[in-house]
C-alpha cells in the first residue's frame, strides 16, 4: 500500500505555463533525488484563466530538457479546494500574492501558508519575474531561481 503524502505544495503564477510548472518540475526532481517523493503532493496552478488546458511554454520545456528535468503539466486555475488541501501555496510575484490572499480571504478554514517562493532564495531575490515576453535566458534565470528556492524550501520542510 502506498504511503499517503504528508506534505503538500502548490506553485502558482499568472498563467501556469512558465514559472509555476518550472518550479513544480524542479521541486519534483529534488524530492525524487532525496527519495522523499512519497512524502509530498506537488502541483502547480494559475491565478488567471488565460492558459487553462495548455502545456508549458515551449521555451520552458526546452530549458528543462537542457537540465535533464521532465516537465509534464497541463495548466489549471487555483481552486477553492487548493486553499484547504495544500500546506503551502508558493507564488512568484506580488500580483500573484495579492490575488491568492484575496481568494483565500473568501475561504473558511484556509490551511495553506501563502507566500512568495522567493522568500526561500538564499540570494534574497524575492520576485521571480515572468519570462513570457522574454527569451531563453529569462527562462534560464527562472530555472536557476527555482532551483535555489526549492532546495531551500525543501531543507526547511525536512
Amino acid at each position: 500500500m502506498a504511503a499517503v503524502a504528508s506534505k503538500s505544495v502548490l506553485f502558482v503564477c499568472l498563467g501556469n505555463i512558465c514559472r509555476s510548472p518550472i518550479a513544480e518540475a524542479v521541486f519534483r526532481k529534488l524530492v525524487q533525488d532525496e527519495s522523499v517523493e512519497n512524502q509530498w503532493r506537488i502541483d502547480s496552478a494559475a491565478t488567471s484563466t488565460y492558459e487553462i488546458g495548455n502545456p508549458p511554454d515551449y521555451r520552458g520545456q526546452a530549458c528543462m530538457r537542457k537540465h535533464g528535468i521532465n516537465m509534464n503539466h497541463i495548466a489549471r486555475q487555483v481552486t477553492k479546494d487548493d486553499f484547504f488541501t495544500y500546506d503551502y501555496i508558493l507564488c512568484m510575484d506580488e500580483s500573484n500574492l495579492r490575488d491568492l490572499k484575496r481568494k483565500s480571504g473568501q475561504i473558511k478554514n484556509c490551511k495553506a501558508k501563502i507566500e512568495l517562493l522567493g522568500t526561500y532564495d538564499p540570494q534574497k531575490l524575492l520576485i521571480i519575474e515572468d519570462p513570457y515576453y522574454g527569451n531563453e535566458e529569462d527562462f534560464e534565470t527562472v530555472y536557476q531561481q527555482c532551483v535555489r528556492c526549492c532546495k531551500s524550501f525543501l531543507e526547511k520542510c525536512s
